[in-house]
């Protein structure tokens, strides 16, 4: 399990998204490393995490970053929204605060969760794997930058991070994805014993914000940011917000 540190001060995790890996957190690493000890996780299969055998599922994941981090509050983005939001709900002696970025506890919509993305879109892009690999992962890219007024910005430099740790195999990519339209977390928010920072992009097209302000108003002690004009990377396109609300959470939290 690859866990790049870097930084000095407490320490911070962070999780990356599908198909991506901890590079893709560059730009909020250099504004928030001479504040915090920033442990920047490949999550396995991906990145240099590649071969480290861990199956992506979420209590494998839990355990491999656990076993492989100091106690800290964790950030998961994305589908590491995911993984950070079981750790805090079953470890929450390692897992002291939880930071959800453009993160929900279920992605897809359903009768009583309409704020969701439709299942077919995560199918379609299962199906474009095996037919076409690189193209598929270009458009889940175009899908994450999509309504950003920065766009283009967010599609370049995700773009020139996707493959340069190497390629996630298409089997890890067809796990991730059934994750992200599976998973459905919402029940251990009632009870979630941490607490916990929702950072949404206002126009993001993958997490809605609606979605993220519902799954806050269900758990204690937690508290919603949408940032304008971002969409679903707004650690890319608007860093310097994303730090000053992780300093503001853990410091709230901390006094």
């Amino acid at each position: 399990m690859h866990v790049e540190v870097a930084g000095s001060g407490p320490p911070l995790v962070l999780l990356h998204g599908w198909a991506m890996h901890g590079g893709v957190f560059a730009p909020l690493v250099e504004r928030l490393r001479d504040r915090y000890t920033l442990h920047v996780v490949d999550l396995p299969g991906h990145g240099l995490s590649r071969e480290c055998g861990v199956p992506l599922q979420l209590d494998a994941c839990v355990d491999a970053v656990v076993a492989a981090v100091p106690r800290a509050p964790w950030c998961g983005w994305s589908l590491g929204g995911l993984v950070a939001l079981h750790a805090a709900a079953m470890r929450p002696q390692q897992v002291p605060q939880l930071a959800m970025l453009c993160a929900s506890p279920r992605f897809v919509r359903g009768d009583d969760w309409k704020f969701g993305v439709s299942a077919e879109i995560f199918r379609d892009f299962a199906s474009g794997l095996r037919s076409d690999y690189r193209g598929t992962l270009d458009r889940f890219v175009a899908l994450e930058a999509f309504g950003s007024d920065n766009a283009r910005d967010e599609i370049r430099a995700m773009r020139e991070s996707l493959f340069a740790r190497g390629e996630p195999t298409a089997q890890v990519l067809a796990d991730g994805l059934d994750l992200l339209e599976t998973t459905d977390l919402r029940a251990v928010l009632p009870t979630l014993p941490v607490p916990s920072l929702w950072l949404a992009g206002r126009r993001d097209r993958l997490v809605d914000p609606r979605a993220m302000r519902d799954a806050a108003a269900l758990a204690p002690n937690a508290e919603v940011h949408v940032i304008e004009h971002a969409g679903h990377a707004p650690f890319l396109t608007h860093a310097d917000a994303v730090a000053m609300r992780f300093d503001a959470f853990l410091a709230q939290v901390a006094a």
